[in-house]
């Protein structure tokens, strides 16, 4: 099968499941000299398959993952720590609900690259079978393997999840 056959059967074995918001950092120009707090804005949903983000007619490549939260005055230890409750604070500033998880970073890849025997990372051909890196430390995985384990994940998460 073909890397758009194998994610268009995933799409419709997806259908009715939940899906998480993509998101785009927007800076706001400058308003009579005075700068104004960065925001994130919708930009769609997707269906989180681990490395890959699925949309209805394209496939993105995973990149940060926060929650929206309110704004709030915390000491870090590390400035990673307060750049993503930056990030998070813009998310709830630009319309994402308490808690709501928002994909930000992410990337566009081109399946029919994969077809043509291309690579579009994390997606690749491996002996002519469309594959999927899983992760940077990973070895390349079957993309119909790999999707029928997230795909079952998504419809069916353990206990706890």
């Amino acid at each position: 099968m073909s890397a758009f056959e194998l994610l268009d059967a995933a799409r419709s074995r997806l259908a009715g499941t939940p899906r998480e918001a993509l998101g785009e950092l927007v800076v706001p120009k400058r308003f009579l000299g005075l700068a104004r707090a960065p925001r994130v804005e919708r930009r769609g949903t997707a269906w989180h398959l681990g490395v890959l983000l699925l949309t209805e007619d394209e496939v993105l490549a995973t990149g940060d993952i926060l929650r929206a939260r309110q704004e709030a005055r915390r000491g870090y230890t590390a400035e990673s720590q307060r750049q993503r409750a930056e990030l998070a604070a813009a998310a709830r500033r630009g319309g994402f609900g308490e808690g709501e998880v928002v994909h930000l970073g992410w990337r566009m890849l081109d399946p029919a690259a994969i077809d043509r025997g291309e690579a579009s990372a994390p997606l690749a051909l491996l002996g002519g079978v469309p594959a999927v890196r899983w992760s940077a430390a990973g070895g390349l995985m079957p993309l119909e393997t790999y999707l029928a384990e997230r795909v079952e994940l998504l419809r069916h998460p353990p206990a706890g999840a």
